[in-house]
C-alpha cells in the first residue's frame, strides 16, 4: 500500500552540506522578513502556485484548474519563468510561438488555452510590469505566477503551495540530502496549502493525520487534491480518434517521460495494464539524435500490439524533434491530466479563489465605481500604492 512520504529518498552522508545549503537559504529569507530585501506588491491580483521542492508536485494542473475557473470571468494572463528556454528577457506568446521560445510547460498552456495571456520572464517583478503597462496586454485582470513560492521579490495576494502527497515535506531534507528548496518552516508564507496526487481511497483517519502533520496556522485553508487521468489523444495525428485508458489492457505499453516523477504516473496505469516498460528522462529533457534513437529502437524491440503513452508536457517537446520513425509516431499517445478535489472542497476553494479576484479586478462592481473617473491604466502598481491580500478578504 502506499503511504504519504514514500517517494521520499535521503542521502544521509550529504546532510552536512544540507546545512550549509540551509543556513544560506535561512539568511536569504530574513533579509526578506526583514525588510532589507524588499518584496513588492501589485495593484492587481496575483495568485502564486509553486512548491519548496525540487520536482514535479502538480503545479501546471493546478494552474490550469485556475484557468478553467477564472477565464470566462476575468482576462488571465500567466507568468512563468520559462525554464530551458532558448530566449532571454520578457516575452509574451503570440500565435507564432514556438516552444524554445517559452519553454514547454507555458507553451502547452498556451495552446490548451489560446485566450489566455502567456508571457516569460525570469525577474517576475518586470514581468507584471509589462503586462499591466503594454498596450496589447493592458486589460489583464489577474496574473497566475507559475513556480513562484520561493521567488519573493513578488509579494503575491494569495500564495499557494503544493505538497507532493508521496513527498511530505515534514519527512523530507534540504538540498542536497533530500529534495527540499528551503526550510519547512517556509510553509508559513502560505495562504493556502493543497496536498497534491492523493490516492482516491484515503479513509477520513488519514485525513486527519495529514491535517494534524502539516501544522498549520489558522489563517492557512488546507486542500487535498488527486488526479484524474482523461482519454489518450494521438499526438502526431489529428484524425485518429482518443484512445480510453480500457483499450490499452491488451496492448504492450512503452511509457515514455521526461518529468521529476514519472513513478507516480506507472503506478496510475497498472490498474489498466500491468505490462508497462518505462523509458524515463529527466525532468524538461530536451531529447537529442541519441535519445530519439532510443526510443524507436526500444519500441521496435516491443512485441505487438503496442503504443507509447507519454505526457502532455514531454508530447509538446517530441513534437518539435526529428528522427522519430513513422512507427512510433503513427503509435504515440499523450495523456491529458486534471485535478480533483477531495473530501467535496472544490466549491469552497473555488469560492475563495473567485471571491479574491473579483473583489481587487476591475471586474468588481465595488473597484468600477471607485475608478470610473481615473485612466485605464490606474490599477498598475505605482499608481496606486496599496497591498491586494488574500487574508484581508
Amino acid at each position: 500500500m502506499r503511504t504519504e512520504g514514500d517517494f521520499i529518498k535521503v542521502n544521509e552522508w550529504l546532510t552536512p552540506f544540507s546545512w550549509f545549503y540551509g543556513a544560506a537559504v535561512r539568511l536569504r529569507n530574513q533579509l526578506f522578513d526583514f525588510g532589507i530585501l524588499k518584496s513588492r506588491a501589485f495593484d492587481i491580483p496575483v495568485i502564486a502556485v509553486g512548491n519548496i521542492t525540487v520536482g514535479g508536485s502538480g503545479k501546471t494542473p493546478h494552474a490550469e484548474h485556475l484557468i478553467r475557473l477564472l477565464q470566462d470571468k476575468v482576462k488571465v494572463a500567466i507568468l512563468s519563468r520559462g525554464y530551458k528556454r532558448k530566449t532571454k528577457g520578457y516575452v509574451i506568446a503570440d500565435k507564432d510561438t514556438t516552444m524554445s521560445d517559452i519553454g514547454d510547460e507555458p507553451f502547452q498552456m498556451k495552446r490548451k488555452f489560446p485566450k489566455v495571456y502567456v508571457a516569460v520572464d525570469k525577474d517576475r517583478c518586470r514581468g507584471i510590469d509589462n503586462l499591466t503597462t503594454d498596450t496589447a496586454t493592458s486589460d489583464v485582470d489577474v496574473i497566475l505566477l507559475d513556480d513562484a513560492f520561493q521567488h519573493r521579490y513578488v509579494k503575491p495576494g494569495i500564495n499557494m503551495l503544493l505538497v507532493d502527497y508521496h513527498r511530505l515535506i515534514t519527512y523530507d531534507k534540504l538540498l542536497p540530502a533530500g529534495r527540499l528548496r528551503e526550510p519547512m518552516k517556509g510553509k508559513s508564507r502560505a495562504d493556502i496549502v493543497i496536498i497534491t496526487k492523493c490516492p482516491k481511497d484515503l479513509k477520513p483517519m488519514e485525513f486527519r493525520v495529514l491535517t494534524k502533520t502539516m501544522s498549520l496556522y489558522p489563517y492557512q485553508d488546507l486542500y487535498f487534491t488527486t488526479l484524474e487521468y482523461e482519454a489518450l489523444k494521438p499526438v502526431f495525428s489529428s484524425e485518429k480518434p482518443n484512445m480510453s485508458l480500457d483499450s490499452i489492457q491488451q496492448q504492450n505499453v512503452l511509457l515514455l517521460t521526461g518529468i521529476a516523477s514519472p513513478k507516480q504516473m506507472m503506478l496510475d496505469l497498472q490498474p489498466y495494464n500491468e505490462n508497462i516498460q518505462s523509458l524515463a528522462f529527466s525532468d524538461h529533457h530536451n531529447f537529442k539524435q541519441k535519445d530519439i534513437r532510443r526510443i524507436n529502437d526500444t519500441f521496435e524491440a516491443m512485441a505487438s500490439p503496442k503504443i507509447i503513452i507519454t505526457t502532455e508536457k514531454d508530447a509538446v517537446r517530441l513534437e518539435a524533434v526529428e528522427g522519430l520513425s513513422n512507427e512510433v509516431k503513427d503509435s504515440l499517445y499523450m495523456l491529458p491530466v486534471h485535478i480533483k478535489f477531495m473530501l467535496e472542497q472544490e466549491e469552497d476553494f473555488n469560492s475563495k479563489i473567485i471571491s479574491y479576484v473579483l473583489k481587487n479586478s476591475r471586474n468588481s462592481i465595488l473597484v468600477k465605481g471607485k475608478d470610473d473617473n481615473k485612466p485605464k491604466d490606474s490599477h498598475h502598481s505605482g499608481d496606486r500604492p496599496r497591498t491586494i491580500s488574500f487574508r484581508n478578504n
